[in-house]
């Protein structure tokens, strides 16, 4: 099986042969054997055809993933010895300038940090075939594999191009193609007029700060935004951006850019569907209102920039720029960074807790970190009641005891916001 790469998991592809690597950690506590995690692997694969892919080049220098069903690859498991419970975070930091060989070897790796009743058993796998939603399917599944290698796991039906995730009738209408086409060739406009930096920044040092808020404190904050009549997504927005303000003055942006999962505005795109590619809008607080004046404006923002995006447009629209790819990838990496962060919230994880042999002690949100410019992101998830943070940047964007105070101040506006709450109007 064979098919091109849509413009999105190309450019996340880029050369194929430089990182750009999500990482997803999850801490075991119990037993399973490698012969069941190989097995859980096999028929991961066997439900979804590009685990099973490998990058092969047209004559135009055109990237494709492809399948071979006589000399299939296999998702190969690295066995290290596990010795404090920081080994994890000190491998997904590795595993981040890793590359894979992505002309003959598959796009997904695991790592194993094997302890005594105690294991990290990491998932590794390559940025331009998944996005946050594909990676907790894959969790989800592989872990009830372990559990019982004969589950009945159902078979994905993939996505062959992008006639399978815009409706023929769409794809086809008049208006729709030249309304991609002038929003395209604006954008290329736009591209070739602006002026680019001769060097990129110096990413220095990649690092990664983790930690984890508990149960009685994610409770209260998700109670906070029920009063307030807003999300989770919209207060950590809101505390994100006042927190940059006062951690980094001047070098504040005031802009994060904030990625929508596409499953929920085209539902073409299965919940088991392999893909990598979402949407961004930009969010950004008003200098002139208090903090819970904010909330309100930034979740009408966000409520108005979802409702205006065009799911099947931007993908036709995309479509349209393979021939500037190059030009766009340049952009990314060499022009002056006037963000502040992405920022993402994978939300409540759903996966189960408790198995025959073994139990899942912690999720760790995933990581990603690429060579587009601007690697400072900060993602979040809550798994068995906890909300889990990962903070991902460079020295060279964000010095790490900048980045420590971030996590700092974020936390300390979090308490003081669930305080005023507390406190007898």
């Amino acid at each position: 099986m064979k098919r091109k790469l849509l413009f999105g998991e190309r450019l996340m592809l880029g050369d194929g042969k430089t990182p750009f690597n999500g990482i997803i950690p999850v801490k075991i506590r119990g037993e399973f054997s490698a012969a069941s995690l190989h097995h859980a692997l096999l028929r991961l694969q066997q439900k979804h055809p590009w685990l099973n892919a490998v990058i092969s080049y047209d004559k135009n220098n055109r990237p494709s993933f492809t399948t071979d069903t006589v000399q299939p690859v296999k998702i190969p498991v690295q066995i290290i010895s596990r010795h404090k419970d920081t080994d994890w975070e000190v491998e997904s930091v590795k595993q981040w300038s890793i590359p894979f060989e992505t002309d003959r070897d598959p796009m997904m790796r695991m790592v194993w940090l094997k302890g005594e009743g105690v294991s990290e058993l990491i998932m590794v796998i390559h940025h331009c075939l998944i996005d946050g939603g594909s990676i907790l399917t894959l969790l989800t599944t592989l872990y009830e594999l372990i559990d019982n290698g004969d589950a009945d796991i159902g078979q994905e039906n993939p996505i062959k191009g992008i006639h399978d995730i815009v409706p023929a009738e769409i794809l086809g209408s008049r208006k729709k193609r030249l309304k991609a086409s002038l929003i395209g060739s604006i954008a290329v406009l736009g591209l070739w007029l602006t002026p680019l930096k001769k060097k990129a920044v110096a990413r220095q040092k990649d690092y990664l700060i983790h930690w984890t808020v508990e149960e009685e404190m994610t409770v209260a904050l998700t109670q906070l935004c029920k009063n307030s009549g807003v999300t989770m997504n919209t207060l950590l927005c809101a505390v994100l951006l006042k927190t940059f303000k006062e951690v980094r003055k001047d070098n504040a942006h005031n802009k994060i850019s904030c990625p929508v999962d596409l499953r929920n505005l085209n539902h073409r795109i299965k919940k088991d569907n392999i893909f990598a590619f979402g949407s961004m809008f930009v969010v950004s607080s008003y200098a002139d209102l208090d903090f819970m004046s904010n909330l309100k404006a930034i979740q009408e923002d966000i409520r108005q920039k979802i409702k205006k995006l065009d799911p099947h447009l931007m993908l036709m629209v995309l479509e349209k720029a393979h021939p500037v790819l190059h030009k766009f990838g340049r952009f990314l990496k060499y022009s002056k960074s006037n963000n502040d962060c992405m920022f993402s919230n994978l939300g409540r994880i759903t996966i189960p807790a408790h198995y025959k042999t073994f139990e899942i002690e912690m999720i760790c949100t995933p990581t990603a970190i690429g060579p587009l410019g601007n690697t400072t992101s900060l993602i979040t998830s809550t798994y068995r009641g906890k909300m889990d943070f990962s903070f991902v940047a460079s020295e060279g964007y964000v010095p790490y005891l900048e980045g420590q105070a971030i996590q700092t101040r974020m936390m300390t506006i979090l308490k003081e916001q669930l305080q005023t709450q507390l406190q007898p109007a």
